[in-house]
């Protein structure tokens, strides 16, 4: 079996829910079903910032060999306004450390937007920030070739009937489709590293 490891924060942990029903259980279920020889790893920790996925990563990473490597962190960052030059490097760390460790690893990198429109409102700072923080992940992306999942979000942010009560976590139907925006891109790569046809996404 391959290692697939999860590292994420809240989103990835699949807050207020049974482990069963976060994104990375999801996910393994597809690897299941479609016999490829991953195991699955969910290193979410809620209320992770990206400095706290740089200080813990060297335990995560002496845990196991590395196959596959899934990095979905700041969505923290974003809510407490720390600079996205901050998030930027310690998001390189990681990705830096993930690589000189397991250079052969297969690292994707999940975006993530600030969980606001704010430019009507005329917060014109906060709006610069808003698009700064949703263009560093792009950003990394194409300075380390990685595959890029353009928004972890995406159909989900904003939504009532997708998210739990608070308005920010996403509730069992949308961890479903965080799978899906995570598999649209990962599947296709852990396929290639395996003879074992995968079927269309459902």
């Amino acid at each position: 079996m391959k290692n697939l490891l999860f590292f994420g924060d809240s989103l990835t942990a699949g807050h207020g829910l049974p482990a069963a029903a976060s994104f990375p259980s999801l996910i393994q279920r597809r690897l299941d079903e479609q016999q490829l020889p991953y195991k699955a790893y969910n290193y979410g920790v809620s209320g992770e910032t990206s400095a706290g996925g740089r200080q813990r990563l060297a335990s995560v990473l002496a845990r196991h060999a590395v196959d596959a490597f899934v990095l979905a962190l700041g969505a923290n960052d974003g809510i407490r306004g720390i600079p996205v030059r901050e998030t930027t490097h310690n998001l390189q760390f990681i990705i830096d450390a993930v690589k000189r460790q397991h250079p052969r690893a297969q690292a994707v990198l999940a975006g993530l937007e600030f969980p606001f429109d704010l430019g009507p409102l005329g917060g014109h700072r906060l709006a610069h920030y808003a698009t700064e923080f949703k263009a560093l992940f792009r950003t990394l992306a194409e300075k380390n070739s990685l595959p890029f999942v353009p928004f972890l979000l995406q159909g989900v942010l904003g939504r009532h009937d997708l998210n739990l009560a608070d308005g920010v976590h996403p509730n069992a139907a949308g961890q479903r489709i965080l799978a899906e925006n995570v598999w649209q891109i990962l599947g296709p790569l852990l396929l290639s590293r395996t003879d074992s046809p995968v079927p269309a996404a459902e």
